[in-house]
């Protein structure tokens, strides 16, 4: 069972047991609604999400059964998981640590693995590794198809990042 860091929980909000998650998990209008499983901790501690707002930067939640501020100071500091497999992808879609190891071929040429994705304040980065690292944006005009079931990325003119 695979295991995906949604956030942290930073804080809580209020008496009435509302938590404060800092997340930037790029499918959160799968995740954060209300029935859905999330785990707690390193403990994976099983709660389920009774409500939810965005607020600022923060994703706040509550959880069923808990509606007291002392129930929920424990979470303080903790990561949030949810179950890979809770999230029921369509065939074509995709989490961006999916692509993580994926090969970058352009025009049969192989250009190296993907070892990071760095999200950019909005700017997907692939960080590239081979004989020397370089970054590729994650947009259309470079990115052309995503095979996941060969861990193959088909990109367009990575010689242009690949030469700096």
């Amino acid at each position: 069972m695979e295991f995906i860091c949604l956030g942290k929980v930073r804080d809580t909000h209020g008496i009435k047991g509302e938590i404060k998650i800092l997340s930037d998990f790029e499918k959160k209008n799968l995740v954060f609604k209300k029935g859905f499983h999330i785990y707690l901790g390193e403990e994976k501690e099983e709660q389920i999400i009774n409500s939810y707002r965005f607020h600022k930067i923060y994703d706040m939640i509550t959880l069923e059964g808990i509606d007291n501020i002392d129930k929920v100071l424990k979470y303080k500091g903790k990561k949030v998981f949810i179950k890979k497999s809770d999230l029921k992808l369509d065939k074509n879609d995709y989490l961006l640590t999916d692509l993580v190891d994926c090969k970058i071929v352009s025009n049969n040429k192989d250009y190296g693995v993907v070892r990071e994705v760095i999200n950019n304040k909005g700017r997907i980065l692939l960080y590239i590794e081979k004989d020397k690292y370089y970054y590729i944006p994650l947009v259309d005009e470079f990115i052309k198809e995503v095979r996941l079931d060969e861990k193959v990325i088909e990109a367009e003119r990575v010689e242009e990042f690949y030469e700096i």
